[in-house]
């Protein structure tokens, strides 16, 4: 008989229990906005940082509950915005995808290695001996620390210099906080000129270090009637947004650091 009793009353609290958490769960329930999930599902995971949020998913919940804009993903680009615009019901302009592109020319043919390095093969280790084992200590390092965070693998690394591949870059931005010098950039895929030169040494110094590097002579910057081009720390940098890639800074380039390109 006592048994029975305490059976019954261990059945008693557990359906007691029962009740009280599913009313718990409804009354203390949170609802999650179905609309995250599907923009989620619709970003490609890279989870690259580039819209300016901590992942995909934090993008996602940003859109639905602080009204992020829909065209913030850079690898997604067009395809994806508009599919995010269809799930929040609004209308979207697309902006033109953008590119990484290494603002260094200097191989191993016109800029030699002032020691060989036989360390952790990587950009960053081989940076912390003498600035690097390349004579301009400004330029591409060539161990391909760019290269191994590449998710869609569009950088190369040919004769100790990154090479990017514009059919398979998209635009993430990864490659760029993986340089340690800094020298690439992430801009719009129709820019027809650039700079293929960072380097912050005077003008005697770089070209004793690199046959084509910027001289900071000005000739560009002196050409350019959109006032999109000037010497900055002792080489030549574009503003994307005033460059309409007429080329004239290309063609008055003695050096050839700043070239047209195919």
């Amino acid at each position: 008989m006592n048994l029975l009793i305490a059976v019954g009353i261990f059945a008693l609290i557990g359906l007691v229990a029962g009740i009280l958490l599913t009313v718990a769960s409804k009354v203390f329930e949170v609802r999650v906005d179905e609309r995250i999930e599907k923009i989620n599902y619709a970003l490609p995971q890279v989870n690259c940082g580039s819209c300016g949020f901590s992942g995909c998913s934090d993008y996602a919940e940003a859109i639905v509950s602080k009204g992020a804009k829909c065209d913030m993903c850079r690898p997604g680009g067009e395809k994806t915005a508009k599919e995010i615009a269809k799930i929040m019901g609004v209308e979207v302009t697309v902006s033109e995808p953008e590119v990484a592109f290494v603002r260094c020319h200097g191989d191993c043919h016109i800029t030699p290695h002032k020691y060989l390095f036989g360390g952790v093969q990587s950009c960053a280790a081989c940076n912390r001996f003498y600035s690097g084992s390349k004579t301009c200590t400004s330029g591409c390092l060539g161990y391909g620390d760019c290269a191994h965070v590449c998710p869609r693998g569009a950088i190369s690394i040919i004769d100790r210099i990154a090479k990017v591949d514009k059919s398979k870059c998209i635009g993430c931005g990864l490659c760029v906080d993986a340089c340690p010098n800094d020298l690439i950039v992430v801009r719009r895929i129709s820019q027809s000129v650039d700079v293929t030169c960072s380097s912050k040494d005077s003008a005697r110094v770089t070209k004793s270090l690199c046959e084509g590097g910027c001289v900071g002579c000005k000739l560009c910057e002196k050409n350019c009637e959109k006032g999109a081009i000037h010497i900055v720390a002792n080489h030549a940098v574009i503003d994307y947004d005033k460059c309409d890639s007429c080329g004239k800074c290309a063609d008055v380039c003695k050096i050839g650091s700043v070239m047209r390109l195919g």
